[in-house]
């Protein structure tokens, strides 16, 4: 993909965020479906014969992977045939849900979406997920029902509208054999950034990673996410954002290529890295850094680095369409992914290396022995070190107002 060019046009993004916001200022029809269930055993009956389509970002090679080689074979062992189906955007999947609402469509072509964000919260304001079924799967029982992280989705509560996949928590990443100054805060990684010209940038929000990076620098220009209210309102927006803006167009001359250009995506960004083009990049996944660096895509020198301050964590989910004509089949697959098999089999780094979204004491001897079993990277610390001082993700209405604001100001000034 070519890199993110400044005074390049909103006009891409524009359509597709139009549809998705005036959709979502219409009422969603009630659904006149009747794919109501009592119980999981009227659930796995009705599953049976169904073909779910798993509507799922497909840059991810090892999602991929893990999607087609572990969870669908799975998932046919309990009738139920899985396809995922690999876009570039998550409001691709969106887009195609709040179209089929709009139509009335009661079996449409998304049943599952990897979800999380402002993605989630616009889809459930104008009906896009069908919601309350959770509680109706058994392996919910293995996650902690008072976990934060689980509960609220970028601020918008769950509701039992998706659900837990596996948890994130942003990393920077950094090479060793380049890098001997180390930063320990943020703010310590953007004075490294202009002292070191043309090695470090970030990818261009609405990319998901460029735009938890723009936030992490909201909170660190704000003294800490504590001063940055989780809740949008356009007089905080207002009072704080200057001071972020301010801070990345003075950076921008220090980025790769001057910040002429940047990244399109997190992909690109990862590629530049594994070129030794830039000496950072930075990731929701680090998990997936250990076969990175033993594949040799990344150098030996790969390190995590991590902030005193913290960065921000959140969880992935799976949102069940309110269209879907297969939402007995699309709960299963759902269920199934929250075993502790196939959260087991994710964590492998050579599989996925995601963390898992299971509570290990809410498991059994046997199941908890499969965590165990997970060998330890040499290049990233475990989740309990990785998500010390967390810093929570502010809420969804936030995201588009300082993205739009990140391409007003900084990439078309």
């Amino acid at each position: 993909m070519s890199p993110q060019r400044r005074h390049r046009s909103g006009v891409a993004l524009a359509i597709t965020s139009g549809l998705v916001m005036t959709l979502a200022a219409c009422s969603a029809p009630a659904s006149a479906d009747d794919q109501s269930y009592a119980s999981w055993d009227e659930v796995v009956a009705a599953a049976e014969g169904q073909t779910v389509k798993l509507w799922m970002y497909g840059g991810d090679e090892q999602g991929n992977a893990y999607v087609n080689d572990v969870l669908v074979p799975a998932a046919a062992e309990l009738g139920v045939t899985l396809e995922q189906v690999p876009i570039a955007d998550t409001p691709d999947a969106l887009n195609r849900i709040l179209s089929e609402v709009q139509a009335g469509e009661t079996d449409g072509e998304v049943d599952l979406v990897w979800v999380n964000g402002n993605n989630f919260g616009t889809g459930k304001e104008a009906g896009a997920w069908e919601c309350g079924w959770t509680d109706l799967l058994p392996n919910m029982a293995l996650t902690d029902p008072a976990d934060p992280l689980l509960l609220d989705d970028f601020g918008t509560p769950v509701d039992g509208c998706e659900a837990p996949w596996h948890k994130a928590q942003f990393t920077f990443v950094y090479n060793s054999d380049t890098v001997t100054d180390v930063p320990t805060s943020l703010d310590e990684l953007l004075d490294w950034a202009r002292a070191n010209q043309g090695r470090f940038t970030y990818p261009a929000p609405p990319d998901f990673t460029g735009s938890v990076f723009v936030r992490e620098v909201l909170y660190s220009v704000s003294g800490g996410y504590e001063n940055v209210p989780l809740a949008f309102s356009q007089d905080d927006f207002d009072a704080l954002t200057p001071a972020l803006y301010a801070e990345l167009q003075d950076l921008e001359p220090s980025l790769w290529r001057g910040g002429e250009t940047y990244p399109q995506d997190s992909n690109e960004l990862n590629q530049l890295f594994a070129d030794g083009e830039v000496d950072f990049t930075m990731t929701y996944g680090p998990a997936t850094l250990t076969e990175l660096v033993a594949n040799g895509t990344y150098p030996a020198g790969t390190k995590v680095l991590t902030f005193d301050e913290g960065t921000v964590g959140n969880a992935s989910f799976l949102g069940l369409a309110s269209t879907s004509g297969s939402k007995a089949g699309a709960m299963v697959v759902a269920n199934l992914a929250l075993s502790a098999e196939q959260q087991a089999a994710k964590a492998e780094p050579d599989v996925w290396g995601q963390f898992t979204v299971l509570d290990l004491d809410q498991l059994s001897d046997e199941q908890r022995a499969l965590f165990e079993a997970l060998p330890e990277s040499p290049v990233v610390p475990s989740y309990d070190v990785l998500s010390e001082n967390a810093n929570p993700e502010l809420a969804a209405a936030w995201v588009t107002p300082i993205d739009e604001g990140w391409r007003q100001l900084v990439l078309t000034q």
